[in-house]
């Protein structure tokens, strides 16, 4: 999700700023209003902040020359909800963006979109609907990170092919194009994130009990079933 600074023509990095601009509003104000309700869920949100951060921050190589990264933004969207995450994920990249060269920041709304909202709504958006097919907890959870990774990168797909249309087969062609490059590695880094967020959120459940009773997202709070 890290699009390069500069490599988006300029009205589609200011169309993705426009885009995104109100989900960090949003965002901002529903942590101020969640931390102003319930302060002992402040280190619960620098937990998800931290593993969304150092996720994304991931460089990994592509077998295609490309380069695929982890989002981290599933976990903080389970807990907090989907607009949480836009304010969360905007400062994260803003940080890759000027301390390691991750993405830019004319391209900073496009990634904001990409990764801050549509992966957090995603992966909100997946765990409730597993969760009324009575799926376990784990399960949902598995499959809210990892779907959300990678819807985070079909609409940088979306994006990169809306920006650069192949010239013979136009929109579809190069989204195919992008998609495919993409899918290589981001598949299997979709699958370990799922994974990971299991486990992460085991540890929680186990050493943040009431907490997340509470916030009626493990009601049991002894582990994931």
């Amino acid at each position: 999700m890290h699009i390069m600074e500069g490599f988006l023509p300029i009205e589609h990095a200011v169309g993705w700023s426009v885009a995104a601009a109100p989900f960090v509003a949003w965002g901002i104000r529903s942590v101020n209003h969640r931390i102003r309700e319930n302060p002992e869920q402040r280190m619960l949100l620098g937990v998800a902040a931290a593993f969304t951060f150092v996720l994304s921050a991931l460089k990994l190589p592509s077998v295609t020359g490309s380069c695929s990264h982890p989002t981290g933004t599933g976990l903080g969207a389970v807990l907090f909800g989907p607009a949480a995450m836009a304010p969360i994920g905007a400062v994260v990249l803003l940080f890759q963006a000027l301390l390691l060269a991750h993405g830019g920041l004319t391209t900073l709304g496009a990634n904001i979109f990409s990764m801050a909202v549509v992966g957090p709504f995603a992966a909100y958006g997946i765990f409730h609907l597993a969760r009324r097919l009575r799926a376990s907890l784990a399960v949902s959870i598995f499959l809210a990170a990892s779907l959300a990774d990678l819807l985070t990168y079909v609409t940088t797909s979306v994006q990169l092919a809306w920006a650069f249309p192949d010239p013979a087969g136009g929109f579809t062609t190069s989204f195919l194009k992008f998609a495919g490059i993409f899918a290589v590695t981001q598949i299997p880094l979709a699958v370990s994130e799922g994974l990971l967020t299991v486990v992460i959120f085991n540890a929680l459940a186990r050493f943040n009990a009431q907490e997340l009773r509470d916030m009626g997202v493990a009601p049991d709070a002894k582990g994931l079933a």
